[in-house]
């Protein structure tokens, strides 16, 4: 027997906010070509570019990389942006982030259950 007390762990935000996620979105799975240039997934619009399409969808809601669940850079940038030019840039910012994280990502979050397609993130 040890002296110590036992250590109950509680699940971090984090952690819950992720298994909710996993609950109510559907994974759409990239398929990449053979020199690893294009990537695409299966949207209810068809075979569509991750990087013109599901960047700029406002169903996108994260990027999966094996196991770990990244949201959407996009989506962070507009809830959090002030507008003007720094608005402008952290929505920049923003792009290359996805980009960056989508070269080795395994699938896109989409929130999309109606399977009504691509909607503009920036149209109102």
């Amino acid at each position: 027997m040890s002296s110590f007390p036992e250590i109950t762990r509680k699940p971090v935000l984090s952690y819950r906010m992720e298994r909710y996620l996993l609950s109510i979105m559907k994974a759409l799975a990239i398929t990449r070509d053979e020199k690893n240039v294009h990537a695409t997934v299966a949207c209810a619009d068809g075979e569509v570019s991750v990087y013109r399409n599901c960047a700029f969808c406002i169903h996108c809601k994260g990027i999966r990389i094996r196991d770990k669940l990244y949201p959407s850079p996009q989506e962070t940038a507009m809830k959090t942006r002030g507008g003007g030019v720094t608005g402008d840039e952290a929505l920049m910012n923003a792009a290359l982030q996805f980009n960056t994280l989508v070269a080795s990502a395994t699938a896109i979050e989409c929130d999309d259950d109606q399977n009504t397609g691509f909607k503009s993130r920036y149209r109102r």
